[in-house]
Formats: C-alpha cells, structure tokens, sequence
C-alpha cells in the first residue's frame, strides 16, 4: 500500500482556482515545470500553479517554444503535477492543437486530469513565443470558435477559460481590446493580455472589460513586459500575474554554473551554496514517513 500524502481537497480545482482570485489582488502564479516544482511552490506557500507550455517544451523535450509539443504530451504533464500537487493548476494550451473536436477532447481531458483552468491563444497554429516577433493572429471568428467549444466542452462547469490575446503587437491596443470584449462575450472568464510594455495598457483593458476578474498579466523575465511588481499591476487593475518561469531559468543558470565548475575545479565544492540541502529535500518528500512505513512492513514480516 503506497503512502497518500497528498492534501485533502476542498471542491473541484476549478472552484479552489476562482477561490484563490477572489482572495488575492492580484493573484501571482508561479510556473512549476515538473512535480517537484509545485511541490516547492506550495511549500513557499503559493495559492496557484501554472504549467508553460514553452516550459514544458523546453525543460521536458528539449524544444523551443514553437508549438511542437502535442496535446498528449501536456495531458501527461498535467497529470504528473496534479497527483503530486494539490494547489490549482492553470495550463497553456497554445491554440488548442487542432479545431473545435480537438479542442472539446483538450478541455475533457484537462478536467479529467485534475487541472483548474486552462489559457488558450488567438495565434495561428503555427505560433511563437508571445514575446517574438512576427506573430500571426487569427480573425476574431476563429478565436471565438475556439472559446465557445471549449466552453461547450466543460464538464465541470467551474473549469476557468482564460482567452490569450497576441494582438497587441500587431493590431494595436484598441483592436486588442476590442478582441477582448468579444473573447468574454464568447464565454472566457478572463482574458490574458499578452506582451504588454506599459501599465496603462493594462489599465486600458480591465476599464473598458468592466468586470472581476477579467486580467491576467504575463510577467516574465527578459521579455517585451517590464518587471512590474503586484503593486503597481494591481493600482493598474490586473486580476492575476503569471510568472511562468521565473523559478526555472534560476534552475537552469545554477546548473550551467554546476556543470561548468565540476569540469574547471574537479569538484562541485564550490557550488554548495546554491544547492539544496538533502536535508530540506528530504522534508518537501516527506521522505521520512515514507520510510516510517517501510520500518513498519518489515518488522511485521519479521518472525516472531
């Protein structure tokens, strides 16, 4: 018998997802790119997660962040986060990888693997980094589509949709919002306005939508959208702020220094400081009750 030490759940993810926004102004949501990740995340005592897909397509396969990864592959992802992890997950979906029945079997899966909520983008298939340029958006219609079959694919009704709009960089902010407006009459519960570059942007978008709820910032690093801290998003009328790999790209720069010291020095001494102790490894696994429970098997097939 495995040992659960997974947290006792209160309501689907999608409800503790809306529970989270409607406590935190704004709510930060820190990219988690494998289990153990949102396990730290919840141990720092973060309220929501969030799986990015040029994340997952670098740390996981190796790739860029051009839609090469496939719906299975996120699905497989989200599950391996959500058995270890109990907070709400949110998941970049990019285009939904396919039409309307692709994207109904997407959200499907989605609740079935446990996860709260999900942001799905108005690019074209064949996307890119939101923060590249050269970015193709697709009309208003296609977009609306792509939220209404995901809406009408909810089986749990709780399910938050996040509608991402790219437009910004090539159609200006007023076309941007008037994408937005549209995307929530559609059905989304929050739109994503991506690549922002000033607050008033921002400000732009919450006052014309008029609604709870409706923002969510992308605060990534090294990117077109300055570093703007919770303040000032939230002075600006920002609902949520992603930080989709803030956590990773620290992961990343502290093994390159690892790697590069065992070959220089012989020894990967000098690194000790930014390495976590096995000691804190061993509490965020609760690895000691795992071995409690081994003791006890053992000494009941003892002989007596």
């Amino acid at each position: 018998m495995l040992l659960d030490t997974t947290p006792s759940r209160h309501g689907t993810p999608g409800q503790r997802f809306r529970a989270a926004l409607a406590a935190n102004r704004p709510l930060p949501i820190v990219g988690t790119i494998n289990p153990y990740c949102a396990m730290l995340a919840e141990r720092a005592g973060h309220q929501a997660i969030y799986l990015a897909g040029g994340g997952m397509a670098t740390h996981s396969y190796g790739l860029p962040d051009l839609a090469v990864t496939t719906m299975s592959e996120v699905l497989t992802e989200v599950r391996r986060i959500t058995d270890a992890c109990d907070l709400p997950l949110l998941v970049d979906v990019d285009t939904g990888f396919g039409g309307m029945l692709n994207i109904a079997r997407l959200v499907k899966g989605l609740i079935k693997d446990g996860a709260a909520a999900m942001h799905i983008e108005d690019q074209v298939a064949l996307k890119r980094c939101g923060h590249r340029p050269n970015k193709s958006i697709v009309p208003i219609r296609e977009m609306t589509d792509r939220i209404k079959s995901s809406v009408d694919a909810r089986t749990d009704e709780s399910f938050f949709i996040v509608a991402r709009t790219d437009a910004l960089a090539s159609e200006g902010l007023e076309a941007s919002i008037e994408r937005a407006g549209a995307y929530l009459e559609a059905g989304a519960d929050m739109i994503f306005a991506e690549a922002c570059t000033e607050l008033s942007q921002y400000r732009a978008f919450a006052s014309a939508l008029g609604r709870p709820h409706s923002v969510l910032a992308n605060v990534t690093e090294f990117s077109l959208t300055p570093g703007f801290t919770m303040a000032e998003l939230a002075e600006a009328g920002v609902s949520a702020a992603l930080f989709p790999l803030s956590a990773a790209r620290a992961m990343a720069h502290a093994a390159q220094q690892v790697y590069e010291a065992i070959l220089r020095d012989g020894s990967a001494k000098k690194t000790l400081g930014i390495m976590q102790t096995r000691v804190d490894l061993y509490e965020v696994l609760n690895y000691q009750a795992y071995e409690r429970k081994y003791d006890e098997l053992f000494a009941a097939s003892q002989p007596v």
